[in-house]
């Protein structure tokens, strides 16, 4: 599975780096809606074949929600409630999530389908590496994404430059290789501004103290709700170390030093493995930039070790295997 893989949150001194000029808002669509009608019929289309067939016994993609312009996961177990699958700018959440062993209780047993967008498909291939599922066990109908919202935009409207995710104006996967069927065409797109390597830029600009003060403040608004855990593909242990307290590694009351600590650890623990899908951040109440640390530390793997997580199935990453050519430079 070949495949490659952003907010809203306060930066330093608590401006916002995604608010932007009321007068200068971009309200013209970003592409024609009806290539999401087009992936909406293909995705029907194909779900309808495989459980005629009989190939799987249910369908993960998503459905509309009760207000207008959301979108909600669906798992489809018939024919029927596959014929209301849908495909829009919505279709915000990573459904890679259901496939996790810890989570995998959700669906019913036997082969199963997916629907993914291109940064989805790389959570896939890496709980495919960490043995979660076999390829085999699942039917991956991949999406021709052109975007979708970001976190805080509002859903009646049309998605615009302005109103898409971060991670949308960099992607490098809007069309999504190494999948059992590819969803829709995908349209001519905009070049957009890259708003988070922007902001990366800027704080890797800053002298190591103004980098404490910027991350100490944003943790610091951390109410510990764990929504970033529940929501990530790859936070899938049995028991959270975090969660333990004989002994305790982490002060599980949101106050900075535990705050700190827990963000810090969760960021080691998805180095390497983060598929860049941003839905920690998304899914924050307190805006905190979390797309930010994790993409820092897949730059750094990169740069250090030519390593990027998600491309493909791979048993071991970059901090879980070592090569005579690695890098020590780090070593004092």
């Amino acid at each position: 599975m070949a495949a490659l893989g952003r907010h809203r949150a306060c930066p330093y001194k608590g401006t916002n780096y995604m608010t932007v000029n009321n007068q200068n808002i971009d309200t013209s669509p970003l592409v024609d809606p009806a290539c999401y009608a087009a992936a909406t019929a293909a995705i029907r289309a194909e779900a309808a074949r495989l459980f005629e067939t009989g190939e799987v016994t249910a369908v993960v993609g998503y459905r509309a929600g009760r207000r207008a312009g959301t979108v909600m996961p669906e798992v489809a177990v018939t024919a029927e409630a596959a014929a209301q699958l849908i495909f829009s700018p919505g279709c915000q959440n990573n459904l890679t999530l259901f496939l996790s062993k810890a989570k995998r209780d959700a669906l019913p047993k036997g082969k199963v389908a997916i629907v993914v967008k291109g940064c989805d498909l790389r959570a896939l291939a890496g709980l495919i590496g960490e043995s979660q599922l076999k390829r085999d066990e699942v039917h991956v109908i991949g999406v021709a994404c052109p975007g979708v919202y970001g976190a805080a935009a509002d859903h009646s409207r049309p998605l615009t430059a302005d109103s898409a995710a971060k991670k949308c104006r960099e992607c490098k996967v809007h069309l999504p290789e190494g999948v059992d069927l590819v969803a829709g065409t995908l349209p001519e797109l905009k070049e957009l501004p890259p708003l988070e390597a922007q902001e990366l830029a800027r704080l890797e600009a800053m002298t190591p103290q103004e980098r404490w003060a910027f991350w100490t403040e944003q943790f610091s608004r951390c109410i510990r709700c764990l929504a970033c855990r529940q929501v990530c593909p790859f936070c899938f242990c049995t028991q959270c170390l975090c969660d333990r307290n004989r002994p305790q590694a982490v002060d599980t009351s949101p106050r900075p030093a535990g705050n700190t600590a827990w963000h810090l650890v969760r960021a080691m623990h998805l180095a390497g493995r983060c598929s860049g899908c941003a839905e920690c951040e998304r899914v924050c109440p307190m805006d905190i930039p979390l797309n930010l640390l994790n993409r820092k530390m897949a730059q750094e793997l990169y740069e250090l070790y030519g390593f990027e997580a998600g491309t493909q199935p791979q048993e071991q990453g970059a901090l879980t295997s070592y090569r005579d050519d690695d890098d020590e430079s780090f070593i004092k």
